[in-house]
């Protein structure tokens, strides 16, 4: 990435097809996607990169098991593609950045012969849709292996466990390498830039180094495309 003076010297007074406001992971993702497709892409973001939310989520690359419950239990289709979708996406992470993600083997204490039966099969049927992409198969763990895993896991009554496969992830480092790779890509990103406002054509950023003055960017048409952006504690 270059350096931020040089990278404020480039966007200042250009013009570019698509602007996007916030360098965290949705951010970077859809600037890296603008760019891949040959759209000239800024990127800024008003304090740091991935910053705010997207270094503080669970941490977890998952195809959400618990929409495979809510895809059974209502008889949702919808939900059901949400989950394929997302177990597909979650083996392109991996495969993407290795050295950020790894699999992860989860444990579901049952004890009950009917949750043993019930999170048995769920965890199956979660297998049988993420398929080719699955990590590895779920099974049955006795109650012994269950606790010699989860030593602090509750002993009375437990009848064993159900371990399935899911995924983890460095979600601020993963967010800052799309910056990098959009940058590499031939995109302009700044941080510590805060949007202060912008016409029908011309969006107005402000570094916000202390001693340093705001500067005019020309996103050009993208903002035609755009309703409106709402400033204030309530955006």
């Amino acid at each position: 990435m270059r350096h931020r003076s040089e990278a404020w010297r480039r966007i200042a007074g250009a013009s570019f097809d698509v602007c996007i406001i916030g360098g965290g992971a949705t951010g970077s993702g859809c600037a890296l996607d603008a760019r891949l497709r040959g759209l000239s892409t800024v990127l800024i973001e008003a304090q740091d990169f991935a910053s705010g939310t997207s270094s503080r989520s669970t941490k977890l690359i998952h195809g959400g098991i618990r929409y495979l419950q809510e895809a059974v239990n209502d008889l949702d289709p919808g939900q059901y593609r949400v989950v394929k979708r997302a177990l597909a996406e979650r083996r392109i992470m991996l495969d993407n950045a290795r050295f950020l993600a790894h699999p992860m083997q989860f444990l579901v204490p049952c004890y009950s012969r009917w949750e043993v039966f019930y999170y048995g099969a769920g965890t199956k049927i979660y297998d049988r849709i993420a398929g080719r992409h699955n990590f590895f198969p779920s099974r049955f763990l006795p109650a012994t292996d269950a606790i010699a895993r989860w030593p602090r896991l509750q002993g009375g009554g437990l009848r064993g466990a159900i371990a399935y496969a899911d995924g983890q992830f460095d979600d601020a480092r993963y967010a800052v390498a799309l910056v990098q790779t959009f940058a590499e890509a031939g995109g302009e990103a700044v941080n510590h830039a805060r949007l202060v406002g912008f016409e029908r054509d011309d969006l107005r950023s402000a570094d916000r180094r202390p001693g340093h003055e705001g500067t005019y960017h020309r996103p050009g048409a993208g903002f035609r495309q755009c309703d409106r952006a709402r400033f204030g504690p309530d955006p």
